[in-house]
């Protein structure tokens, strides 16, 4: 069957999901997933994106029983458990997010716990990119993760730097913390990003001048996404629970935002509490943004500066059958 590129959208309605998985359950977290999906598509949302690791959790406050020089066979009871409910790329949690995107006729981002099918040992942090079409049409992997993430989780590379070209506009971005690499970022500029995702753990204040700095940098809008997840959501027969205790009752609070290209906060930021943020996104603010600082453009300076990436992939054409 041919294809073609429908018509460019000016204006594309967001929504940013605020939400807490079914933590360490694959299947009701998927269903949630699910249920949430067809919301926004009652709203008219053409883009939605859920947060960092939300299937099928974010394992804060864990240790998986390491220290340096000595890891504990209890914590490798709570990885195995971790590593039972992430999920397989493509598999039969991508085919039933596919048939929820197609349902909604929407794009969808997610956050997702990913398995090595290689190895069937290492996991990833990794973004999901779905089309109106139901298919999977793009993932990133996270470059590094920070800190004790790493224990957990494996590094991507530059193949998965992923940007899809589409009839709502250039879509990327990145995970949490790779948000503070300035080249990372160029990557995505370098693509001519117009929106960008932003999903998250870091529910800290100063996360919100991030979101708003890269806005202003990359004149793109920007979709900051993060779990509200408490202590008490956490299963009771998790191995390593009693880590827990010293823990807050609020393990993290949110922070979810979108922001326009010239650092106008749209919707957000919300905390404390579950919630849905929407936001029309006029794309002509994007050209309006770049008269005077376009970061990739007139503002580059190639004859000073020079960016290479490594396995780098060109935007994703994501075209949609007649």
């Amino acid at each position: 069957m041919g294809h073609k590129m429908i018509d460019k959208t000016i204006i594309v309605k967001a929504a940013v999901v605020q939400a807490a998985p079914v933590l360490f359950n694959h299947d009701a977290t998927v269903e949630k997933t699910v249920s949430l999906i067809a919301e926004v598509a009652r709203q008219g949302v053409n883009l939605v994106l859920f947060p960092e690791a939300f299937i099928p959790a974010y394992p804060r406050g864990l240790t998986f029983g390491t220290v340096v020089g000595n890891r504990s066979p209890a914590g490798r009871e709570t990885w195995q458990r971790y590593w039972d409910n992430s999920i397989d790329v493509p598999g039969p949690a991508t085919e039933r997010l596919g048939i929820a995107a197609q349902e909604a006729n929407i794009y969808l981002a997610i956050g997702v716990i990913e398995r090595d099918s290689h190895t069937r040992g290492t996991l990833h942090c990794t973004t999901l990119y779905f089309g109106p079409n139901g298919q999977l049409v793009g993932k990133h992997r996270k470059l590094k993760p920070t800190a004790a993430e790493r224990i957990i989780w494996g590094e991507g590379d530059g193949s998965t730097l992923t940007t899809l070209d589409t009839e709502i506009g250039k879509i990327g971005g990145l995970i949490c913390w790779e948000n503070y690499m300035p080249l990372a970022r160029m990557a995505m500029y370098n693509h001519g990003v117009e929106i960008y995702l932003a999903p998250t753990t870091d529910a800290r204040d100063t996360w919100q001048a991030t979101m708003t700095h890269i806005a202003c940098e990359g004149r793109c809008f920007v979709l900051g996404c993060n779990q509200f997840v408490t202590k008490e959501m956490y299963p009771t027969d998790l191995p390593g629970i009693e880590e827990l205790a010293n823990q807050p009752d609020i393990m993290c609070r949110g922070g979810s935002v979108i922001v326009s290209p010239m650092g106008k906060i749209l919707a957000g930021p919300l905390f404390d509490r579950e919630g849905i943020l929407y936001a029309d996104l006029d794309r002509t603010e994007t050209v309006r943004g770049k008269m005077d600082f376009d970061v990739a453009g007139h503002y580059a300076r190639p004859d000073i500066f020079h960016l290479s990436i490594a396995n780098q992939p060109e935007p994703i054409k994501n075209l949609n059958d007649e």
